[in-house]
């Protein structure tokens, strides 16, 4: 039986600062079989580092947003078990294991990571307020991660959760989809940390992105149920 069977796709946008240590963390997962990162129009060199440390890359002449990126990193990977992660992990990123032995044991169909608190102050909670909320109100569940984007599933699951939403409504998304589709979710606790958000302008004009994304993807799940 193959042992290296886990592929992992990193949509990546001006990561070069961490996407090596994320790598080279990913590297130490017995399980791994390969990584694939989606440059996803960066203006650094994030693609460069990304190949010279050992990962597939996949490059795209302008940024697509995140949902985009996935669906197209979705046609090159083969391994039995998916994983998704963010590019900006650095050495948490080997934490991605603790999601893909409850998939391997059958206890669940989707693992997502719960990071520890937030070591810094950033925003007032609002994106993830609204993504919780929205979450309970049209899946009758509630989610202690409604937001991250770190997850692990069998390939055919994945499959049947394509295409994913697009911008960053990706996450909440795909767990409408999952529920609504009778997959099992499983939040599992985490050590990972990431570059996190502070209180600049761009940190807050981030979130109103994020939320606007947020809010299409329900407004059309809704619809759409």
């Amino acid at each position: 039986m193959e042992t290296r069977n886990l592929s992992v796709l990193i949509p990546a946008y001006n990561e070069a600062e961490r996407i090596v240590s994320t790598i080279t963390s990913l590297k130490l997962i017995p399980e791994l079989k390969e990584i694939v990162v989606i440059d996803d129009g960066s203006n650094d060199e994030t693609g460069f580092l990304a190949e010279k440390a050992g990962a597939k890359v996949i490059r795209l002449e302008k940024n697509r947003g995140k949902g985009a990126a996935l669906n197209i990193g979705a046609n090159y990977i083969s391994g039995q078990y998916v994983a998704l992660i963010d590019g900006d992990l650095g050495d948490t990123a080997q934490e991605i294991k603790k999601l893909l032995m409850p998939i391997i044991n059958g206890q669940a169909d989707i693992t997502i990571a719960i990071f520890p608190p937030a070591s810094k102050k950033g925003g007032v909670g609002i994106v993830k307020k609204v993504s919780s909320y929205g979450l309970k109100k049209i899946t009758k569940n509630f989610f202690h991660a409604p937001l991250s984007g770190q997850r692990v599933m069998s390939i055919e699951v994945f499959r049947e959760l394509l295409p994913l939403s697009s911008g960053f409504g990706v996450e909440v998304g795909m767990t409408i989809d999952a529920i609504h589709k009778g997959y099992r979710i499983l939040e599992v606790k985490t050590k990972m940390g990431h570059a996190e958000t502070g209180r600049t302008w761009s940190d807050f004009r981030h979130r109103g992105i994020q939320l606007k994304d947020i809010i299409i993807t329900f407004a059309h799940k809704a619809k759409v149920r």
